[in-house]
This record gives structure tokens, sequence and C-alpha cells, in this order.
């Protein structure tokens, strides 16, 4: 009987060291990398995270979604951020000593080849830094100073007593309507004022439409998008392609590419 226990107890013993032995060998999952998985690497291993969906544009182009950018709100045109305006107590930032050497302004105006019975509109026009400059080149024209805050239509109106310019006539429009005459604009001027607007589309609709057919000209001038070197926050700034296409859409096509300005881009564009 004592033989027969110690028989069977050592089978036994036997057979357990070997199947221990073949769960040793079983293979072990590596995870990608070749090396047993240890608990950091089973516990940082989730599933994989659903992309969150874009919003899909509205008919005009518009998107709604949190803003890439802080500076911007959270209203996107054609895939471009939309930025914050820059409001009135701005104002001295407009009419700072600088300002000429660091934009060019005075060859901007002159790149702008008025003649002097043009109807031009100054959009976005604040302290009318350049209304006024224009005016005097249109004596026999007009300059419409178009503006959305109250308190730059009255500093316009100050400026203008103060100057003696009668022939420029302060306009306070919407956000979606810069209350032009429609065909009766020579030409249409933005300065770093479009990439602000809350509903471009709209607003360049009756761009548009108030331009003179055939002869009547949008000039837009925008920051380098494209120059990093260009000491402006990217979402105040825009390309030429993203300028092209967002003109594109309200029916204008553009003309003339001109970088003769230290920072910005000049485009010239007209109804198709």
């Amino acid at each position: 009987m004592l033989g027969n226990k110690v028989s069977t107890w050592l089978w036994l013993t036997i057979a357990g060291l070997a199947v221990a032995g073949a769960c040793a060998q079983l293979p072990l999952e590596t995870n990608g990398t070749g090396r047993p998985p240890t608990r950091a690497t089973l516990s940082a291993t989730p599933p994989a995270a659903t992309p969150a969906p874009i919003p899909a544009r509205d008919s005009l182009g518009y998107e709604t979604r949190p803003p890439r950018d802080p500076n911007g709100i959270g209203r996107y045109y054609l895939g471009r951020q939309i930025a914050h305006v820059m409001g009135h107590e701005g104002a001295d930032w407009l009419e700072r000593d600088e300002r000429t050497q660091e934009e060019g302004t005075d060859l901007l105006v002159r790149e702008l080849r008025l003649q002097p019975t043009d109807v031009v509109a100054d959009i976005g026009a604040g302290t009318g830094f350049f209304a006024f400059r224009l005016a005097r080149l249109v004596p026999r024209g007009q300059v419409l100073a178009v503006d959305i805050q109250p308190e730059m239509i009255t500093e316009l109106t100050e400026r203008r007593a103060k100057n003696g310019l009668t022939n420029v006539q302060p306009v306070l429009s919407t956000t979606a309507d810069p209350r032009l005459p429609a065909d009766g604009v020579d030409l249409a001027l933005i300065v770093d004022a479009y990439h602000e607007f809350d509903h471009p589309r709209e607003m360049g609709r009756v761009i548009a439409r108030a331009l003179r057919p055939g002869t009547g000209r949008l000039a837009l001038v925008e920051y380098r998008a494209e120059d990093p070197n260009v000491p402006i926050k990217a979402v105040h700034k825009m390309s030429v392609a993203q300028a092209k296409r967002e003109m594109a859409a309200i029916g204008l096509e553009l003309v003339e590419v001109r970088e003769t300005l230290p920072q910005q881009h000049l485009l010239l564009f007209r109804r198709r």
C-alpha cells in the first residue's frame, strides 16, 4: 500500500510540474512592442477615441463651433474663423503716428488711382483715417464713411466739421448691410476690417451690388497671412487664396494683386 501511495504521489507531482511548464511556455500579449505588457501598458490602452464631427456649413458657408483662436468668435466662414471687432476704445491705435510708415498709407492712397468725381465707400471707416485723406482727392465726388459703431459715427461727424470736408458722409451701417446705393460706388475700400465682419457674405453681396457696373472696384486691404514676419495675430490676417474664394462667392473676380505695401495685400476685385 505504501509503495502504491508513493508511486501515486510521484506521478501527480511530475504531472503538475509538466502542466506548469507547459503554461509557462504559452505566448504572452506583447501589445505590439515585442515585450510582455506591464500594468502601465495595459491600463494605458484605452479604446480608440471617436473624432468629434465637424459641423456642416450652412447654405451661406457659415459654421458655428468652438474658436480655434481666442481672438476670434465661434463662427467660421468658408473655413476662416471670423475675428472679434476692434471696438471704438481702440480709436487711438487707428490714429497712431507710426501708422503711415508701418502700413505705407500714403502709398496705398496713391495706388487707388482715384478720379476727382469718384464716389468712394470707406467701409469700416473708424475714425476716418482714410476717409478724410480720400475726400481731398475727390473734390467733386463723395466719400461714404461707413461704420457699425455709433461712437465712430460721432467721431467722424466731429472731425468732418473740424476739417471742413463736407464731401464726407458718415453712414451708420448694420453688421449685415453697409447701406450703400446700388450701382453708385466707383471704389469700395476695406482696410483691415473685412476679416472682422460678422456676416461677410451678406455684407459682401450689398457691396458687390453697389459697385458701378463696368468700372466699379473693390479694394481689399488685409495683413498677409502668408508672411509669418508680419507682427499681427493670425486671425487678423488673410491670404490671397482665401480672399479670392470669399469674393468669388459674392460674384466678384480678382483683377490685380499689388504687393507694394509693407505688410498688407492690396487686392482689387470687380463684378464678373
